[in-house]
């Protein structure tokens, strides 16, 4: 399961980014996303400057933006329509530039997720830390249940880069404009599979971040597209029930009950 990979530093005009771990390529993978987008979308994301290696460990130093981390409340319309702005450029560079770069599928994408969910799952699990136990139990079920299905969700179209983690403090905004950090797991993606991602995200769902409507509007997502996105956020919320079980980061991070009501969100999102 997801667990942090990297440690930050800061000088007026870089950021260096060192990473902890990085078995499933995380440092490759933001170098290769950064230089990608600083080709094809240039001030959308931090320039990547230079390659280092610290101690054994691989290092990505990167142009230093401006901005502050969105903060826990919903976004205001100027800020969803930056934001939007910002995922189309990322999700219009051209298919034959990310081929050509040899940049992969994004951790966690529509080929891998499924069988990791049901994977996690299906672990045993210690449910007795938890408020209410059969909540949770429930909706493991029932996303084991929605999981075993093969016709509740489209087949993916693997067309765009994407960014992959859109916790909102991946989100810079200076007061005009929304600018994303952190390509760590970045990589070749279906847009509605990672808006579903970034809707479902639990730091954004807290304390309503982002609107879904509201931003797969500002996006340019067609009616199509926003059903298609509608249909993977099952998926994702599934994700998250699996992050907050006891034993997990997620569970430790957030306040108690956060369990239950993501079990609960989950059940009434597939019925």
């Amino acid at each position: 399961m997801p667990s942090q990979t990297h440690e930050l530093r800061f000088t007026p005009t870089e950021v260096r980014k060192r990473f902890v771990s990085w078995s499933d390529g995380e440092a490759d993978r933001e170098w290769e996303c950064l230089q990608l987008i600083w080709t094809h979308a240039p001030g959308l994301a931090p320039r990547p400057l230079r390659r280092e290696v610290a101690d054994g460990h691989p290092v990505v130093v990167m142009e230093r933006i401006p901005g502050e981390p969105l903060g826990e409340g919903p976004l205001t319309p100027a800020q969803t329509a930056s934001l939007g702005r910002a995922l189309h450029r990322l999700y219009r560079i051209p298919i034959e530039g990310i081929t050509a770069a040899a940049i992969s599928e994004r951790r966690y994408g529509p080929s891998t997720l499924p069988a990791a969910l049901i994977g996690w799952l299906r672990e045993p699990q210690d449910l007795a830390r938890c408020a209410d136990p059969a909540r949770v139990r429930d909706g493991i079920e029932a996303a084991l249940a929605w999981l075993a299905r093969s016709d509740n969700r489209p087949e993916a179209q693997l067309t765009s880069l994407g960014i992959a983690d859109l916790n909102p403090a991946n989100v810079l905004w200076d007061g005009e404009t929304c600018r994303l950090v952190d390509f760590e797991d970045g990589g070749v993606t279906d847009p509605a599979y990672d808006l579903a991602d970034h809707v479902e995200h639990i730091a954004a769902r807290r304390s309503g971040v982002y609107d879904p409507d509201a931003l797969s509007t500002a996006v340019g997502f067609s009616e199509e597209e926003r059903a298609r996105m509608r249909a993977f956020r099952p998926l994702w919320a599934a994700f998250w029930l699996a992050m907050l079980l006891p034993g997990n980061g997620a569970f430790r991070r957030n306040p108690p009950g956060s369990t239950e009501t993501r079990a609960a969100y989950l059940m009434r999102l597939i019925a």
